[in-house]
């Protein structure tokens, strides 16, 4: 009796899946995530046979069911934890696309591989046709990712981004945080940064936006030139369906400079080299205080860190510091200041640090 049956007529979809899921595994360059987003958009059975795998991802209890189901003929059927029959059962996939059972063998692989990747990449690659794709960072932690044209996101501590791409539009929401945009060029589809009802526009630069503990959105624009405007209601309700147009007189901003956006008189201003260094410097882990007050340095640092401080004198308060200090290292920051400037802390019984001064 012939065991055997005819694969379907999708096999090729789900071989080149399968492939491209273990690029993705690899990492994709800035071509290939192109290339992937062209190869889900050349044919809506692409995209079916691709969501129809990652929809399954939180399914993962039942990946080892599947294996024993469509087990070889003649195998004994044994438990196997998915992560560890996942590189099997791909090979498999690969060199043998005759049966029935390895295609579904194949699925199965692949769901684990795209489990190994992390659901963020694969979310952010069906930007399209899947709605928004969130990026976040907890206190204390910054992450970079590239999105599906090439452009890089880099978010710093307590950042919150929603990135929704489209045939005309690209489009990053910044709820909260600070984030650092270098732009891919696309002349056909400007990237915008929409903050509250601010938008910050740019076909290919670099820039960096911050929303403040006073809820200030401040700009300032690294490489390039940058437009910037107010959404209009009626682009809130279609902004996700049709690209934001800014008008030709809308105020620019260019390298070197920052601007505080809804200020009334959002005046723009220039921004020295070393000072834009300073403020960028976060994207290494660092923070450099130049003589700013204690209270003001304190005021940054607890940006990365969930740990309270105190200061038991007002004129602590206004004792000026200057260093390089690594981002939510409470105990290297205690530290520098007991040694350089003589002030001391201890721990409450709430965990809180309290500062004084050792005299």
């Amino acid at each position: 009796m012939n065991n055997i049956r005819p694969l379907p007529d999708n096999q090729k979809l789900y071989d080149e899946a399968s492939q491209w899921i273990v690029k993705m595994d690899k990492g994709l360059s800035a071509d290939e995530q192109i290339a992937l987003r062209e190869w889900l958009h050349a044919d809506q059975q692409c995209h079916d046979i691709f969501m129809e795998m990652t929809r399954l991802w939180d399914k993962m209890d039942a990946m080892s069911r599947l294996s024993d189901l469509f087990a070889k003929p003649g195998q004994v059927n044994k438990p196997i934890h998915a992560k560890l029959f996942s590189t099997k059962l791909f090979n498999t996939k690969l060199s043998n696309t005759k049966t029935l059972w390895q295609n579904y063998r194949a699925i199965a692989a692949s769901l684990v591989l795209a489990s190994l990747i992390g659901l963020s990449l694969i979310l952010g690659i069906f930007n399209a046709d899947t709605g928004n794709q969130l990026y976040q960072t907890a206190i204390g932690e910054q992450s970079t990712a590239t999105l599906a044209d090439g452009t890089q996101i880099t978010l710093n501590t307590n950042t919150s981004v929603e990135v929704h791409y489209t045939d005309h539009a690209r489009l990053l929401h910044l709820d909260s945080g600070e984030l650092h945009v270098s732009v891919a060029k696309d002349p056909t589809r400007p990237l915008s940064v929409i903050v509250g009802d601010q938008i910050v526009q740019a076909i290919g630069t670099e820039f960096n936006i911050e929303i403040t503990d006073k809820q200030k959105i401040e700009l300032v624009v690294t490489e390039g030139k940058v437009k910037v405007g107010v959404q209009s209601a009626a682009e809130k309700s279609h902004s996700n369906e049709q690209p934001l147009t800014l008008p030709f007189n809308a105020l620019a901003v260019s390298a070197g400079e920052e601007v505080m956006l809804g200020d009334s008189s959002q005046k723009v201003t220039e921004v020295s080299p070393e000072d834009i260094a300073v403020r960028l410097s976060w994207r290494n882990g660092n923070l450099i205080f130049r003589g700013e007050s204690l209270e003001e340095a304190v005021k940054e640092i607890n940006r990365y860190t969930s740990v309270e401080f105190v200061f038991m004198s007002e004129d602590l308060k206004k004792m000026r510091v200057a260093g390089l200090f690594k981002a939510g290292d409470v105990e290297g920051l205690l530290a520098t200041l007991r040694e350089n400037f003589d002030i001391v802390s201890q721990r409450d019984g709430d965990g809180k640090v309290l500062l004084s001064t050792d005299k």
